[in-house]
């Protein structure tokens, strides 16, 4: 049983209505950052009219405002939504009601693309009323409701109403449809922008166009309607493009379009519904583009007029599933998707962009294979809504045999192939052509070290594949140096007169032995801040083959040659050698130490030494070192065949647990 359901049975038999806990009626849910303007009454339907309806099937008229919140963006969205009935039952599920007792109990679903995945979102029917009338979006001439709930739950997404304000209508679209969102400009190249809305009808595409206001920031100033009756800032869904013969031969190229019905005025320029330019069409031409029995809101405009009237085509791509649900698009070809959710996690994954060549290959990296040329589009949707980061993506050739991830010197020598804007943007979109074979893409944020969760999407109207590229875990050497047999210096005849008089009587150490030790022979702070208990804990037991935990000096000198050669290596990876690494550069300094490690490790890895500057000091290196050291030797004592699997019982488990 779902939330809704098990909210629903509960309400029903207590014979309560349902308030929203995670979104409570309150002022701090519609203004969080700035005092409200004006006081709100929150008042369900029932409140507010006689006989509210959640949605009605018997009008098909689209009658929105945006109510004192002004969000004529998320009024379009809804309305390119009201078009495609099957996507928008998809997202308002039709099974609810505010007037049968039976079904009504204060809660509201609705299914929203959030975060990479459909997400239910689950509302009470509290909604905030100024003067007895809905605040923000409302039915006009109806007493539906579904506007207002649908609201809601998407400003719960959000945080509050107030977050709204600075939506877009492309991000809106992609999270009411599940696709992603292309905008192009009409002005800036009319023949691709022709050529692209031929294709993309033939494709399990929403297609729109709209005229952008000028100056967004002086709304007031702005007609709401230009002279032919086309809405600014509402899109127009592009059904069809025809061409067709006058008596006199001549060909005239027609686009379809269709609006909101009861968005305002109707188109009235050239070619609209009693244009006299119909006279001059035999009526076998229309009746095969069928332009004598339109739908509401549906309208014709001959190509000339399309383009100086529109500014942008807004188009929408959905996969096999989404459209599955939209009747409008069972007769086209359907999208071939990939899609990828991966982290920026900083210190592992989070490298920044190509502005960064010493981190830029951290981050994550994605296989796509294509086995034809084709026209692909890319999409980058990142997951932080309230705080969003700058972002993009850079793609290179890559063979298609290749299995793991490439490191830093492939950056350096190979230029990019593609590169993306870099935005802020939710969404970032590129279309671009590309060969038959293999690619390397490379998500990114524009600063390493932030943080997000993201989604990417290849679309194809052909055959792909898209997979993550990682490095298979393996121990290229050993970390652990052996000291010289006629090392015999100086500084190590010191040593072992300090390790004697620590040492018991079989000439041994412990680990609180071995601290004392460490911290009398080496030379600084720097070094000694490996000496810690911990440490010296995992020494013993990296180092002790015998189990009794204890290390003989031979043992001592070990160590102290690795320390000197991992002390090199942490300042060869460390900025300006002084004695600070960052997290970002970790993976390639336990490389050179001798550790190919994947993602999964190197992150659990940060998350235990990492601090919180986003550094390592070199005992945390060491640290790292030691624990590596021990996993890799017990799992090569319980593979002795190199199988690359090993089977354990309990105990064993729990030993091999407590040990590394």
């Amino acid at each position: 049983m779902g939330d809704y359901d098990r909210i629903h049975r509960m309400c029903q038999k207590r014979g309560e209505l349902w308030e929203d806990p995670d979104f409570p009626a309150t002022q701090s849910s519609v203004f969080y950052h700035q005092k409200p303007p004006f006081q709100f009454v929150w008042k369900r339907p029932k409140e507010i009219c006689n006989r509210p309806v959640f949605v009605s099937d018997s009008t098909s008229q689209f009658d929105i405002s945006p109510g004192k919140m002004g969000d004529k963006w998320l009024v379009s969205c809804l309305g390119v939504l009201y078009l495609c009935k099957g996507l928008f039952y998809r997202v308002v599920p039709a099974d609810q009601s505010l007037s049968s007792e039976k079904e009504y109990s204060g809660v509201f679903r609705f299914r929203l693309w959030w975060c990479g995945e459909w997400m239910e979102v689950l509302v009470d029917d509290r909604l905030p009323t100024v003067n007895n009338r809905l605040a923000f979006l409302q039915s006009t001439h109806t007493d539906q409701f579904w506007p207002g709930l649908l609201e809601k739950a998407y400003a719960k997404l959000h945080g509050s109403y107030e977050a709204l304000k600075y939506g877009t209508l492309l991000d809106g679209l992609a999270d009411l449809t599940g696709g992603i969102t292309e905008s192009i400009n009409i002005r800036q190249d009319q023949t691709t922008c022709g050529r692209m809305i031929g294709k993309m009808l033939d494709m399990t595409s929403i297609v729109t166009c709209t005229v952008q206001p000028v100056s967004p920031q002086a709304n007031k100033s702005v007609p709401e309607k230009l002279t032919n009756g086309i809405q600014i800032g509402i899109n127009y869904r592009l059904c069809t493009v025809e061409r067709l013969e006058t008596y006199k031969n001549e060909p005239i190229q027609l686009f379809k379009l269709r609006q909101p019905g009861g968005t305002g005025s109707e188109y009235n320029g050239p070619w609209s519904r009693d244009s006299d330019d119909w006279d001059n069409v035999p009526h076998k031409e229309k009746e095969r583009i069928n332009a004598i029995h339109l739908m509401e809101g549906e309208f014709w405009m001959n190509y000339n007029e399309f383009v100086k009237t529109f500014t942008h085509v807004e188009m929408v791509h959905l996969d096999s599933d989404t459209s599955r649900d939209e009747p409008s698009l069972h007769h086209k070809r359907t999208w071939q998707m990939r899609l990828h959710q991966g982290t920026w996690q900083r210190g592992v994954t989070a490298g920044g962009c190509r502005n960064n060549p010493e981190t830029f290959h951290i981050n994550p990296q994605l296989h796509l294979i294509l086995s034809e040329m084709e026209e692909v589009v890319i999409s980058l949707n990142q997951h932080s809504i309230m705080e969003p980061k700058v972002i993009g993506f850079t793609s290179y050739s890559l063979p298609k045999a290749c299995m793991d991830s490439t490191g830093k010197d492939f950056f350096k020598k190979n230029k990019s192939l593609v590169n993306s804007q870099y935005t802020n943007s939710r969404q970032v979109s590129h279309r671009c052509f590309l060969d038959q074979g293999g690619y390397l893409i490379i998500p990114t944020t524009f600063e390493p070290g932030q943080e997000s969760g993201f989604t990417l999407r290849v679309y194809s109207s052909k055959p792909l594949k898209l997979k993550l590229l990682d490095t298979v875990p393996s121990l290229l050497k050993s970390a652990i140096m052996k000291a010289p047999v006629n090392l015999d210096g100086k500084t190590f005849v010191q040593y072992e007169s300090v390790f004697l008089q620590l040492a018991d009587e079989h000439r041994t150490v412990n680990a609180f032995e071995l601290q004392e030790l460490l911290d009398a022979c080496l030379p600084n702070d720097y070094i000694k801040s490996c000496a810690s208990m911990e440490v010296c804990r995992q020494v013993v037991i990296t180092l002790d083959s015998s189990g009794s935990g204890r290390l003989k000096f031979n043992d001592f000198k070990d160590l102290m040659c690795s320390l000197k050669y991992w002390q090199t290596v942490f300042k060869n990876h460390s900025k300006d050698k002084t004695g600070i690494l960052k997290a970002e550069r970790l993976k390639d300094a336990l490389l050179e130490v001798g550790f190919q490690v994947n993602t999964e490790v190197l992150s659990i890895l940060i998350l235990r030494y990492m601090r919180k500057d986003g550094t390592l000091r070199f005992g945390d290196f060491v640290s790292a070192i030691l624990h590596l050291s021990i996993a890799f030797n017990l799992f090569e004592s319980k593979d002795p065949l190199l199988n690359g699997n090993i089977k354990l019982n309990l105990a064993e488990w729990l030993k091999s647990a407590f040990v590394c």
